[in-house]
């Protein structure tokens, strides 16, 4: 994981070069920019494998850049920055493509462990799904592609949307317990957690609907069930 290459979006020149540097010690090539337009114009000529974007930037904001990212790259994992601390902003986030977040103020240490969880994931998470193919209802997942087919066309999922569409196949008719989703996917089942996977779940029904056949219900207090 040491030789990811981070793309960084931060336009406090302090804390980008406090960041920079810090994440260049513990191995991580990591390449600073202090505004959205210039940061994504690198990430398409880059080869970037996470990136790390402050929400509030002049000329493209964080939520803005982060979705042009995706539209380029739909896998790579975001980690947001930002001063906000209100429920709605960091959802906001989620909905933008975001795989994680850190609220200003925060240690190094903090920033670390999370860029290094979001990295084991994503370097795991193939492996267990190789050769694996589901059939949905009129639908065909390739979890190792991350592609959802439905007669000729095709959508490519998020790592997320992948990893949850997944563990729905794993337990098709039966109920995927919130907790255990959460613990398995975010690693922490905190309050901002729980709420993004309901946003994940939103996007696969949207995915899905399709064909009226298949549903993903909410089970009170336990949590997900795909129906096909």
């Amino acid at each position: 994981m040491k030789d990811t290459k981070i793309l960084l979006a931060e336009d406090d020149s302090n804390l980008g070069n406090l960041l920079m540097n810090y994440l260049k010690a513990k191995e991580y090539e990591t390449l600073l920019f202090e505004n959205g337009v210039v940061a994504l114009d690198a990430f398409k000529s880059g080869n970037f494998g996470l990136c790390i974007l402050d929400i509030m930037m002049p000329e493209m904001d964080g939520l803005t850049l982060a979705k042009e990212i995706r539209e380029t790259d739909p896998n790579i994992p975001i980690i947001f920055l930002t001063a906000k601390n209100q429920k709605e902003d960091i959802l906001e986030g989620f909905k933008y493509g975001g795989d994680d977040y850190i609220t200003k103020p925060f240690s190094m240490e903090e920033l670390l462990y999370r860029i290094e969880a979001i990295l084991r994931r994503s370097n795991t998470a193939p492996a267990k799904k190789k050769e694996e193919s589901y059939d949905i209802g009129g639908y065909t997942f390739d979890p190792l592609k991350q592609i959802l087919y439905h007669k000729n066309t095709s959508t490519k999922l998020t790592t997320k949307e992948s990893e949850l569409l997944d563990l729905l196949c794993i337990h098709r008719n039966e109920i995927l317990e919130r907790n255990y989703a959460l613990k398995t996917i975010w690693i922490d089942d905190n309050y901002f957690n729980a709420r993004s996977m309901d946003v994940y779940i939103t996007r696969l029904r949207k995915y899905l609907r399709k064909d009226p056949a298949v549903k993903i219900l909410n089970i009170h207090g336990r949590g997900y069930k795909l129906l096909c």
